[in-house]
């Protein structure tokens, strides 16, 4: 399994026989970052904003996935769960789907807009989180206390922060710095994508930082 950042909330998973993913591909007038040209079979919005939901830079992909519920396609399950439904800064805020990956056995939590710190019931349903895609930059989504929070709830092995202040981005986001502070760590080295596999899943909670891909 290959998991590759494009920005902002947009990954690409890959995994040799299953279908090819993408999440959240962004407008990058509205974002920033460099403009999306990408391929796969599958692409998921976590809620209906420029930021998340730009489905057209996606060539190929027969199944678009915009809400709650069970799929299976190509030898990947994937299961929908709408949060924040409950969220107290009112009616005008955006639902959110955060979207369970299921390669073989591999599971991949992409919590799109998350904001709120779902309940121990929530956490308990989605079962093992293998890699959490986890926002930590404030905004709509997870501050950096909050995303160590939820972090603390799922103990996936791996953790990927997105949705945070990049060089090239227009949004106001908190820094990434911010977040690896509120975890204890100072420094954190980049690397181009995450490859793994069942067997190769470190024990202890493990924060991996992405660089930026080109599409």
């Amino acid at each position: 399994m290959e998991i590759v950042w494009y920005g902002h909330s947009c990954f690409r998973f890959i995994e040799r026989g299953m279908a090819a993913v993408v999440t959240d591909p962004f407008d990058s007038d509205v974002v920033g970052y460099e403009p999306l040209k990408l391929r796969a079979d599958i692409v998921t919005v976590s809620h209906d904003a420029p930021g998340h939901n730009f489905i057209g830079v996606v060539k190929g992909a027969n199944h678009r996935l915009t809400g709650p519920g069970e799929y299976e396609t190509g030898g990947v399950f994937i299961t929908g769960v709408q949060t924040d439904s409950n969220n107290k800064k009112g009616a005008g805020r955006l639902s959110n789907t955060l979207f369970l990956f299921d390669f073989d056995g591999l599971t991949i939590a992409h919590l799109g807009d998350l904001s709120q710190v779902p309940s121990q019931s929530e956490v308990e349903a989605l079962g093992t989180v293998n890699v959490a895609l986890v926002p930590v930059g404030g905004g709509n989504g997870l501050n950096a206390s909050k995303a160590a929070e939820v972090i603390s709830l799922l103990e996936p092995n791996i953790v990927i922060p997105m949705h945070y202040a990049g060089q090239s981005a227009k949004l106001d986001l908190d820094p990434l710095s911010k977040f690896l502070k509120e975890m204890g760590l100072t420094s954190q080295e980049t690397v181009p994508s995450l490859k793994i596999t069942r067997s190769g899943l470190p024990e202890e909670t493990k924060v991996v930082i992405l660089d930026i891909a080109s599409s």
